[in-house]
Parts: structure tokens; sequence; C-alpha cells
């Protein structure tokens, strides 16, 4: 797979290899919040889109990063760095 260039700058062989194995992990969460989002959105009318609406996509995407980070210290947790270091 290569270095990866991003935004962060380039990956190392083992950033790639871990990057890869957090992106598999996360992907049938994201899929599921994806389709929850999605209906979500379509359940409301055009005046609903913000507001409350927005706290709720929000709080929704919140949970996903949260979920993201979680997955990235476990990950690192297998390979023996301590969390938080």
């Amino acid at each position: 797979m290569g270095a990866v260039r991003g935004k962060d700058g380039d990956l190392t062989p083992e950033q790639d290899a871990e990057a890869l194995r957090i992106y598999e992990r996360l992907g049938g969460l994201f899929d599921e919040e994806r389709m929850r989002l999605a209906r979500l959105l379509a359940s409301k009318g055009n005046a609903e889109l913000f507001g409350q609406t927005e706290y709720e996509v929000r709080d929704r995407v919140h949970r996903l990063g949260a979920k993201a980070l979680e997955t990235a210290a476990d990950e690192r947790q297998k390979k023996g760095r301590v969390r938080g270091c």
C-alpha cells in the first residue's frame, strides 16, 4: 500500500497498516450510522432540517468520533503501547 499522503503528512508502513486496521474495524459501524443519519434526515421536512435535527446529527457524529478514538487506542494497546501515552 505504501505511504499515504494526507493532511497529517506521510504515513510510515506501520502507520499505514494501523490505519487500515482501524478503517476496517470502523467500517460496519460507520455504514450503520450513515444509514441511520440518512433515515433521520429523510424523515424531516424542510423546516425541520435545522435546529433540533442539527443537534441530533452532531451528537451522532460525536459518538462516531469517540468510537474511532477508542478503536485507535485499542489497536495501540494490542501493540503494547500504553493508552494515554
